[in-house]
């Protein structure tokens, strides 16, 4: 009778702390799932980089003429073919179209829509002497940073033709879960010694932070 009490009270002493255990992985996962959700709507990608290459100030009309680098990024993080552009000013501007999908997929760390989609259209200068504009890329098209080697043009082709009629039509966005699609225009004053790097957030628009040059390579970006 005493053993059996004793087989049962360590039966239930095990089965107690198995239980326990498990309640502790559940809320461990749950605490690791949290996380995850979080970071995902805080995470942030490089989308582009953007150096003064050149800067003189005109002295007829007193504006900077200056000449830029810009370097776009690909999802893989590779720097695609850089592009340079001059402007008469020195406040410069990107408009974007960014897309943002539904929370659901930005918590989930989802592989295709688990952060914002964006495409550089044009980089222009505002002023009162008129507007110069440059195309980075045609809308409608893939965007560069999108294009995926080995796979059939034509099937990539209709894929995102299909995309960009959903994205720029408000009654077709929720069959491919968009949550909303508008046009962006970050921006800043552009002056050498000082990288620009234009990122996007997973769960939301763009942003433009700065830092300064490693004094090392000043002499090097500057054009004469």
């Amino acid at each position: 009778m005493i053993r059996r009490l004793r087989q049962a009270v360590a039966t239930f002493v095990v089965l107690t702390l198995l239980i326990i255990s498990f309640i502790g992985i559940m809320k461990l996962k749950d605490y690791s799932d949290f996380k995850k959700i979080i970071s995902n709507l805080k995470a942030e990608s490089r989308i582009a980089e953007v150096l003064v290459t050149g800067s003189r100030l005109d002295e007829i009309t007193g504006d900077f003429i200056t000449t830029i680098k810009f370097l776009e990024f690909d999802v893989n993080d590779q720097p695609l073919r850089p592009k340079y552009f001059t402007f008469h000013g020195n406040k410069i501007q990107f408009q974007s179209l960014v897309i943002r999908f539904k929370d659901d997929y930005v918590e989930q760390g989802h592989r295709l829509k688990g952060k914002s989609i964006y495409l550089f259209l044009k980089a222009f200068v505002l002023s009162d002497k008129g507007t110069k504009v440059f195309d980075i890329s045609r809308p409608k098209a893939i965007p560069e940073g999108y294009k995926v080697r080995g796979v059939n043009n034509r099937l990539q082709n209709r894929i995102w033709a299909r995309f960009w009629k959903y994205a720029l039509t408000p009654t077709g966005r929720e069959q491919v879960e968009i949550k909303n699609a508008q046009l962006e225009a970050p921006g800043a004053v552009f002056v050498p010694g000082t990288i620009y790097t234009i990122k996007i957030e997973h769960d939301g628009g763009m942003r433009i932070d700065t830092a300064p040059i490693p004094e090392v390579l000043r002499g090097e970006l500057i054009r004469p």
